[in-house]
């Protein structure tokens, strides 16, 4: 069934404002996917915080213009397939690269990560490196490793003190007054 031209100007449209927000992409390709296959990956990226989608290569170009995004969607060829998030691109990556690995139909074409486009070494390097959530939590063990040394040592003082002491009273070194 063929779309009608009205038909493809909302698909635009829309594709155009998601587009709009987003400055975190990887445009991919697959062959022979299963409808199996392609749920896996959108409850995957889903998790991640991430949309997916199946485009047209004129369509998505056309949506691209005047976006961020716009470099990555240009003389696109063959099957076509975008994943975008406004959120954290590295969990993004991370789930793409994870299925991309256990489904070898699955390959990338191109990235955009924060305006900036990359290529799939890129992208893969992206997909290595540690989470937003895993960043923060070792900055505030940063933060807050100085402060427990400071309570340990302030604690010591006084714990040694009275350990001292003890042993003193249990060997009788303290004259009774």
């Amino acid at each position: 069934m063929a779309v009608t031209r009205a038909k493809k100007k909302e698909q635009v449209e829309k594709l155009s404002k998601d587009l709009n927000n987003v400055s975190n992409m990887v445009v991919a390709t697959y062959t022979k996917m299963t409808v199996a296959q392609d749920y896996e990956l959108r409850k995957a990226l889903r998790g991640a915080g991430a949309k997916y989608q199946v485009v047209k290569n004129t369509l998505a170009e056309k949506a691209a213009k005047g976006t961020k995004v716009e470099g990555a969607l240009k003389d696109l060829a063959g099957v076509t397939s975008i994943a975008y998030t406004t959120g954290d691109p590295v969990a993004m990556a991370k789930a793409l690269t994870k299925y991309a690995k256990d489904t070898p139909e699955f390959t990338f074409k191109i990235g955009v990560v924060e305006g900036r486009v990359i290529n799939i070494k890129e992208i893969e390097a992206l997909a290595t490196m540690p989470s937003k959530e895993e960043l923060m939590a070792k900055l505030l063990f940063l933060i807050n490793a100085p402060a427990q040394r400071l309570v340990t040592a302030m604690g010591a003082v006084g714990r040694n003190l009275a350990v001292v002491v003890d042993q003193g009273v249990q060997q009788k070194k303290f004259k009774e007054a």
